[in-house]
């Protein structure tokens, strides 16, 4: 008889609702729901997927808003597990970001490598294989010792868990501000190729189908996970540690090969990842996908601890777990193909007419729950939050970029923002990674603006990237937004390709905080508002609320993650200079915007002033004609100037370079600025690139002609040196020192635990 507790099970009241994260209106509505008031069980289901990880209910309506539609879209957003966009040759590609931002505050190695695989189970799911793995970081002052920790096994956890999986992490960034220091931010995002005959999807099969639970064995950890993922860190957040789920690449690799496997052989109906929410959250959302119910016995399912109950069973987010649907009459084949793998399968149930779940144990029914009660779209609550402009706005734009003092030495300027964490080489994060393994990658972190991976059997390729700055957001959420797509398509026009859509991780403080979900309704407007210029549909995502600590919330930190298609291999492009003699042209206009720089953040110690100008129409142009000048072989190399300016950019430009390389810059003394604006502004829509001297002419006369601002500024030379008018002049080796151990030494502190 439903209902009947189980002697360790409380009652089910308000007061333990509460406890589980439901307010008063969400219990009332369980309760009107089914009828009567639920069992432990029950009450646990509803819990986790209406936390806000699972059921976006603060957020879907705002979400709604964004361009979810586009040329080559097979899946959008909130349809799979990850975004699928076609991109011809009988292929399709599979793309996701998503955060383990809580987990890895208090538990950072583990935190952030179930994080990674987490997102390449939602990758392979789809019956694609991951061929690469990016990452956005965002750490407190690096001073701190905490910090240093957490930077650590942050880093440790994703290469250690990618690199034994065999995936390549090819691009990624990290960086560091004070308002990361109780609340880190990690975010990972996985890409996969898939036959567009071999896509899986993440239904259930007509009644009658059995239902199989395969990979490692369900344990205690990672219980409430979701809901974790859905407070605030807090002093209590330490012993929160069992909630931090613990990852196994090894039984992940052969999980992919045999889930690959399976779906290839036409025996699965259908097959979702067992994440946030496990159990619950696969079996409830594949019905729901279905308009079918599932009858669940729990008894059937390999446990850890034979004493777990059916909360903890329902609840558990173990790793290296799937649900599966097989194909009536093909259950022992899938049975031979996992236990090829030697990994545990074991049927669980079938799929039942209606549409409910149903969960056994012990020949006891623990729950009966409508499906589609529970589920993103269906009957999860739906809030508008009321949204207030924040109060620090004022203030922080109540600033004249004229009351900064004109530095009298500006080589030395540029020395100290390229030995700044956040601009400073990232070499010793992304050497951890293995980023040639699969040998697909051409291009890996600082060769291009974007990763760039080989399609193989074609001669195509996928330009990657993520991208973010916090503190333009953070100055104005809306164009904040804006520039965060800009920024990252930018960024895989400069590798050569053309960017055709995006994914995107939300991450803000508490939605309940009117200031906090301004910021958010914003800086998503913004997003949606680049999306549909840029024609760059969002496919699909993760929202991260809570992301606040006792010392305040971070950053509104929207990371986009970019997918663009280069046709053909010939047209990838380099960042670096390549030749003496090239000429140097700079593309798009410079007005010397210093708000939100990196440059006035040392300067003043904190970020002031308005984000930059961003002119959707002027950037599409710009994004246009230097794909058409990449396409016709008239580029040499190309760089986005981003944080840290005009300066920052070449010096990037020179040390990646061949050894001797350097350049002579002139003619910004044109501009009628003053020299710091013009070295280090950050104005949007800008790109270096470097063409032969005899195509200077043409290459200006195709902006020209598209309406795009250019201008020769200089050549590449072989002194070895930068020299910029006669306001910087600096050896390339003095740069690449300070470039080289800005993050060098923070490997080399030994950190500490708290």
């Amino acid at each position: 008889m439903i209902g009947s507790q189980e002697l360790t099970e409380p009652v089910v009241d308000l007061r333990v609702a509460r406890e589980l994260g439901l307010t008063e209106d969400e219990y009332d509505a369980i309760l009107r729901i089914l009828g009567r008031t639920p069992t432990y069980t029950e009450l646990g289901i509803y819990s986790v997927m209406w936390s806000e990880h699972c059921s976006y209910k603060n957020s879907i309506a705002v979400l709604k808003t964004l361009p979810r539609e586009g040329k080559g879209l097979l899946a959008g957003a909130g349809e799979e597990n990850a975004g699928l966009v076609d991109i011809g040759n009988g292929l399709a590609v599979a793309f996701k970001i998503e955060s383990h931002n809580h987990p890895s505050a208090i538990e950072p190695y583990q935190g952030a490598a179930t994080g990674v695989g987490g997102i390449l189970r939602d990758i392979f799911t789809m019956g694609a294989r991951p061929i690469a793995a990016l990452n956005s970081l965002r750490f407190g002052n690096p001073k701190n010792a905490r910090v240093r920790y957490l930077l650590k096994n942050v880093v440790k956890g994703i290469g250690d868990y990618g690199n034994s999986f065999g995936v390549p992490t090819v691009a990624g960034e990290v960086y560091f501000d004070d308002c990361y220091n109780g609340n880190p931010l990690v975010n990972a995002m996985a890409v996969g190729i898939v036959k567009t005959d071999h896509i899986a999807r993440a239904v259930a099969g007509e009644p009658g189908s059995a239902v199989m639970i395969v990979g490692s064995a369900t344990g205690k950890d990672g219980i409430h996970g979701a809901t974790f993922a859905s407070v605030e860190l807090s002093g209590e957040s330490e012993a929160r540690r069992p909630a931090v789920q613990v990852g196994d690449p090894f039984t992940e690799k052969a999980l992919l090969e045999a889930t690959l496997e399976a779906i290839q052989s036409g025996h699965v109906v259908g097959i979702q990842d067992m994440g946030a929410a496990g159990l619950t959250c696969s079996s409830t959302e594949m019905s729901a996908k279905g308009r079918v119910g599932m009858r669940l016995n729990l008894d059937n399912v390999p446990l850890r601890d034979q004493k777990m109950s059916s909360y903890e069973i329902m609840l558990s987010e173990s790793q290296e777990r799937m649900l599966l649907v097989a194909r009536k009459g093909h259950e022992e084949a899938i049975n031979k193909i996992f236990r090829k793998w030697d990994l545990a399968v074991s049927m669980i149930g079938e799929v039942s007419a209606g549409s409910d779940v149903e969960v056994f144990q012990r020949e006891r029914l623990k729950a009966r729950v409508p499906a589609e009660t529970l589920v993103l779209g269906g009957g999860a609550p739906v809030y508008h939050r009321e949204a207030r402009l924040p109060g620090y706005i004022a203030e922080v734009r109540d600033f004249a970029a004229s009351d900064v003092m004109e530095p009298a030495d500006c080589s030395k300027v540029l020395l100290e923002l390229l030995g700044s964490p956040t601009i400073g080489s990232k070499r010793p994060v992304y050497e951890q990674y293995d980023s040639m393994v699969q040998t697909s990658a051409l291009l890996g972190p600082g060769e291009s603006d974007a990763a760039v991976v080989r399609i193989e059997g074609t001669t195509k390729a996928l330009a990657l990237k993520t991208d973010c700055n916090a503190a333009y957001v953070y100055l104005n959420p809306r164009r904040g937004g804006e520039i965060a797509v800009a920024e990252a398509a930018r960024n895989v026009v400069c590798s050569g390709g053309k960017p055709i859509a995006i994914t995107n991780c939300l991450n803000f403080g508490n939605p309940y905080d009117p200031e906090v979900f301004w910021q958010f309704k914003e800086a998503v407007a913004g997003i949606g508002a680049a999306c549909r210029v840029l024609e760059t549909p969002v496919t699909g995502g993760n929202v991260s609320f809570y992301n606040e600590s006792p010392e305040g919330a971070v950053f509104p930190t929207p990371v986009i993650g970019m997918l663009g298609i280069i046709d053909d291999l010939a047209h990838v492009t380099r960042s670096a200079f390549d030749k003496r003699g090239d000429a140097i042209i700079l593309l798009g206009k410079t007005a010397g915007h210093l708000g939100g720089s990196q440059y006035l953040h040392r300067q003043l110690g904190s970020y002031r002033g308005d984000a930059p100008e961003m002119d959707l129409a002027a950037e599409q142009a710009l994004q246009q004609t230097l794909l058409a000048l990449i396409r016709s072989r008239l580029v040499q190399s190309a760089h986005d100037i981003s944080e840290g300016g005009l300066a920052v950019a070449l010096a990037e430009c020179c040390m990646g370079a061949h050894k001797g390389v350097g350049a002579v810059v002139t003619g910004l003394s044109m501009w009628s600025l003053r020299k710091d604006y013009c070295l280090f502004g950050e104005d949007q829509s800008r790109v270096i690139i470097t063409v032969q001297a005899t195509d200077v002419d043409e290459v200006m006369r195709r902006c020209g002609n598209a309406g795009v601002d250019s201008q020769s500024i200089g050549s590449v030379t072989s002194s070895g040196r930068l020299v910029i008018e006669d306001w910087i002049d600096v050896s390339v080796a003095a740069m690449q020192e300070q470039y080289e151990g800005a993050v060098m030494g923070l490997f080399g502190i030994e950190g500490r635990e708290a």
